[in-house]
């Protein structure tokens, strides 16, 4: 019975949202990101996918802006005013500036107060000044470094004006100069009360700094906001306060301090509210499936605005008096200047004001919520309420503080009644509100023409379908706007240029190796084959074994280029769930087919081609660190491995477009300069083992279990791609380079075990005697295994590697292999 229209206050939050997000806590464990074990490693994970679902939601990616979680929008313009890199006055070089527009949320304003103590110099800049000033500076003014800051709001949250994006770029550029000083000009876009109703593409227009608040979006989680901060400034940003987790060395009894490389975690003090960020995923899953985005919000309650605005305005006493006075810079015809708020006083016959407080109260009795008071905007309030400094102090002076109830003071109004419309509003909604004003201003002939008015824009504006208004072409293109120079500001589709960070040089593998290694051949020994290989379509998955297979440039054909990812789209391993190794993955390439088997379960199969067509669902998903582009292979399979399972869980696939980057690694043990294309993988693109290593490593096992392990059984427990048989075991820890057949492989370094190898891959039982042992028999170490990287091959033919090559190591410098003694012949046999 309630009628909610204080969205632009806060959105209303849906009962699917919250049920989603209790039964993702209910299904898993989420530890504190800082630690290392598995349920904090799904909440580092999960945290990061939702990093990726807020740059894909404004049309960004991560090499563009980074997400710095706060507290809230105000939170994060506090953090703005306090890093950014001003230059005081006082100093040899042209001071820093900061620039607001004074239709400007006051914590925008607020950020003035921290300048101030720095010696910085505040600017306000009233909308029609800034409009005046597009004048270029001289030419040998324009190489000043100095930088300064503009703030304005994407959307006033006072009458809902939408300032245009194109000024971003036009100051960035030096088009647009606020005032006229030397120096280089940062854009902070406030669009906490844009997002909430629009769509906002970064890709297009690339502010510096982008505060927003996530309760204004989804209604819960409250209290979390985020800072994106463009990656051309970020590195710039100042540090002085570290909390738990910015740090990533430091001395307590010292002054000294190093920080995380990470922007994000640099900025992040303390714990950030990862249940809450969790939350997110599901905000944005339920915003999507609800409304079908944000453009189809920005048309629905736009038009509830423009419907409503349009009955309001044309609301008149029997003497011709209007009923109200709305404060508005434009005529609500278009979407793109007007957003869906509207700021009203109601009059009397007489054209005297009605108090908000007493319209307030009126409202409540109807069952009507509305926000009332200046809305923490006292510039806007007193350009569109014509009330002068002094008038502000004198009111302070007569008790009135932002907030009360004190609605008139010597017959002015000190503020006025907003309403807002979100994604939930329907035109029920307005028409509760407008019958509202109707029965309590005025008598029933004088209502009798409005409801005509009503009847008539109730079918010829607003649709049949309320949620999903989509008639771009019934809005008047036309708009009226107060200050007549807005007329010709750009559309805020016009694209502007967007900052691309250098791409590093492309270097060969074996260019990357250190000039000072200088390697050896290993001499004398028992020849050295490939004894196994073992492919892992799937991501944590069983593996198949084959005799011989096609290497692709990311190793293996068809290596882990799939994985399994939970509801949440996070990277599913055999750490939070054992029974993937139970799901058999096999490759049929003739009929390009892979073949899905778990026991209990029809087989399933899924198309080799890269289908990425229409059905499927192109996301980014993060795997050890590093973005991939993937997609969804559908519901079919989706289904299968859910019931399996015994959890919701999807298929997802690594994209070959082509125009996508692929996954790159700075691999350790290569230049720094060298990315190397991966799959799926964790670390490199092949996993090499010894099966002398095996059986030292078997005898130091079965001294501590009752039941001894099969060869077998062990082999698979370490997952690798190729298992070889050398004579010596840990002999491959010695080797620089591996020639396997025609293939060059580079050695990248060991392979440091964690708790998957004691899953037992035949039944996904765990056994932690497997990892005790591998760290007592390497000395406390628990390296098992070399990670190998592809050579570039010059030939034209496709290669293929196959059990029984013979395997020829190059040393590393200065390493000697002693022949194996007759027991370790006897062994390795």
């Amino acid at each position: 019975g309630i009628t909610y229209l204080d969205h632009a206050g806060s959105a209303l939050f849906p009962d699917s949202l919250l049920k989603a997000f209790t039964d993702d806590l209910r299904n898993n464990i989420y530890g504190n990101p800082h630690s290392q074990n598995i349920s904090s490693k799904l909440t580092y994970d999960t945290i990061e996918h939702v990093r990726y679902r807020i740059l894909q939601h404004f049309h960004t990616t991560a090499e563009d802006y980074t997400i710095i979680f706060t507290s809230g929008c105000t939170a994060a313009l506090k953090l703005i005013a306090e890093s950014f890199p001003w230059i005081p006055e006082g100093t040899k070089q042209p001071s820093s500036r900061f620039c607001y527009l004074t239709d400007s949320h006051t914590s925008v304003v607020g950020m003035r107060g921290i300048t101030a103590s720095i010696n910085v110099l505040s600017v306000p800049i009233k909308p029609k000044e800034i409009l005046l000033a597009k004048s270029k500076l001289p030419a040998e003014e324009q190489n000043c470094t100095t930088p300064h800051l503009f703030s304005y709001p994407a959307q006033s949250n006072f009458s809902g004006t939408k300032y245009p994006l194109s000024w971003i770029q036009d100051i960035k550029s030096g088009r647009l100069c606020p005032i006229k000083l030397p120096g280089k000009w940062f854009v902070l876009l406030d669009a906490a009360s844009y997002v909430s109703s629009s769509p906002l593409d970064l890709g297009v227009h690339q502010a510096d700094f982008i505060p927003i608040s996530f309760y204004k979006i989804f209604g819960f989680p409250t209290g979390l906001g985020a800072l994106l901060v463009n990656n051309r400034i970020a590195p710039f940003l100042r540090k002085t306060y570290f909390g738990g987790g910015t740090a990533a060395a430091y001395l307590a009894g010292e002054d000294f301090y190093f920080p995380r490389k990470s922007i994000a975690e640099r900025f992040e003090d303390g714990t950030v509210s990862f249940l809450d960020i969790i939350a997110l995923k599901h905000g944005f899953d339920v915003l999507e499936k609800l409304t079908g985005g944000m453009e189809k919000i920005k048309q629905h309650t736009f038009a509830l605005a423009h419907y409503t605005y349009t009955v309001l305005s044309n609301l008149k006493y029997a003497n011709g008096a209007p009923v109200v006075r709305i404060y508005s810079d434009t005529d609500f015809s278009n979407p793109d200047v007007q957003g869906p708020i509207i700021n009203f006083n109601v009059l009397d016959e007489n054209g005297q004001v009605l108090g908000f407080s007493q319209v307030d109260s009126m409202a409540s009795l109807h069952n009507i919520h509305v926000r009332t008071g200046c809305f923490c905007n006292t510039g806007a309030c007193q350009m569109h309420l014509d009330i002068s400094n002094e008038d502000i102090q004198r009111n302070l002076q007569a008790g009135h503080v932002c907030g009360d109830n004190i609605d008139l003071v010597d017959g002015r109004p000190t503020g006025s009644v907003r309403i807002s419309f979100g994604y939930m509003s329907t035109f029920e909604d307005a028409e509760t509100f407008l019958n509202f004003i109707i029965a309590t201003r005025l008598s029933i002939s004088d209502a009798e023409i409005p409801f005509q008015s009503v009847t008539k824009l109730t079918t010829e504006s607003v649709p049949d379908d309320h949620l999903s208004f989509n008639k771009v072409d019934k809005l008047s293109p036309i708009l009226q706007i107060s200050d007549r120079e807005l007329r010709n500001i750009p559309s805020e589709a016009e694209t502007t240029g967007s900052w691309q960070p250098p791409e590093p040089e492309a270097e060969s593998m074996r260019a990357a190796v250190s000039e000072t290694a200088v390697p050896t051949c290993r001499k004398g020994g028992k020849p050295i084959t490939v004894a196994k290989i073992y492919v892992y379509p799937i991501k944590s998955c069983s593996a198949f074994e084959v005799t011989e297979w096609p290497v692709g440039n990311q190793g293996l054909l068809y290596d882990r280029n799939w994985m399994v990812v939970n509801q949440n789209g996070v990277c599913m391993t055999q750490k939070q769930e054992p029974r993937l190794c139970l799901v058999n993955p096999s490759i049929d390439l003739k009929q390009k087919i892979m073949v899905i088997q778990a026991e209990g379960m029809d087989p399933i199969s899924v198309p080799l081609e890269d289908n990425t067509g229409k059905e499927s669902v192109i996301c980014e998903s993060k795997v050890c660190s590093h973005r991939v582009k993937t997609y969804d292979c559908g519901e079919r399979i989706a289904g299968w491995l859910s019931t399996f399972l015994g959890r919701p869980c999807r298929l997802i696939r690594q994209s070959s477009d082509v125009k996508s980057k692929p996954h790159q690694k700075n691999t350790k043990g290569l230049s720094s300069a060298t990315n190397i294309s991966l799959s799926l993988v964790n670390e490199a693109q092949y996993l090499l083992i010894n099966v002398a290593s095996i059986l030292q490593l078997k005898e130091h096992i079965s001294a501590r279990l009752k039941e001894p392990l099969e060869i077998e059984e062990l082999i698979r427990r370490f997952r690798a791609n190729i298992v070889i048989s050398a004579p010596e075991s840990f002999e491959e820890e010695e080797w620089a380079e591996i020639s396997m057949g025609a293939l060059q492989f580079q050695v990248v370094g060991p392979c440091s075990r964690c708790q998957i190898i004691c899953i037992d891959q035949q039944s996904g039982e765990r056994n932690k005697e497997i990892l005790q042992s591998l760290s007592a028999a390497r000395g406390r170490k628990t390296n098992f295994g070399i990670y190998l990287m592809n050579q570039p091959s010059c030939s034209s033919f496709s290669d293929t590697l196959a059990v029984g090559s013979q395997v020829l190591p190059v040393l590393k410098e200065n390493t000697e292999i002693q022949p194996p003694t007759s027991s370790e012949e006897k062994c390795s046999g």
